[in-house]
């Protein structure tokens, strides 16, 4: 018999782990005790990873995770190391405590038809556009 966590849950581990990670980093972006060069490579992390273009798009098989799972870690290595132990302790546990509160599901249905209400808009004023 196996003991230990199934492969799917490890990897929802390390999902979880790099989500903390990257938090932690937009936190350090935004503390002015972190040291400029930190702060710069931390947002630069944290747009990476939060943004849909890619080096190499998602799409591709294999490869497209790859960068996903080697450029961000390794940011995430070299903003720890720019940053003093004590403060990122202190900025990884504010990350930890904000990934065990609840979300809102209220508050994302809100976001998600504030969208929908902008898209409608544009889509309106393209359709009644005298040029169209």
């Amino acid at each position: 018999m196996m003991t230990g966590k199934s492969l799917s849950e490890r990897i929802g581990d390390l999902g979880h782990r790099l989500a903390v990670e990257a938090h932690a980093a937009w936190l350090a972006a935004r503390d002015p005790r972190v040291p400029w060069l930190a702060r710069a490579l931390a947002i630069a992390v944290a747009a990476y990873a939060l943004s849909p273009i890619d080096l190499i798009p998602d799409f591709i098989p294999v490869l497209g995770w790859l960068d996903d799972l080697i450029i961000v870690p390794l940011g995430l290595v070299a903003v720890r190391r720019l940053i003093p132990a004590p403060l990122w302790t202190e900025l990884h546990a504010a990350a930890e405590a904000a990934s065990d509160r609840p979300s809102s599901r209220a508050g994302m249905a809100f976001i998600l038809l504030l969208w929908a209400g902008l898209l409608y808009i544009v889509y309106w004023s393209v359709r009644t556009s005298p040029w169209h």
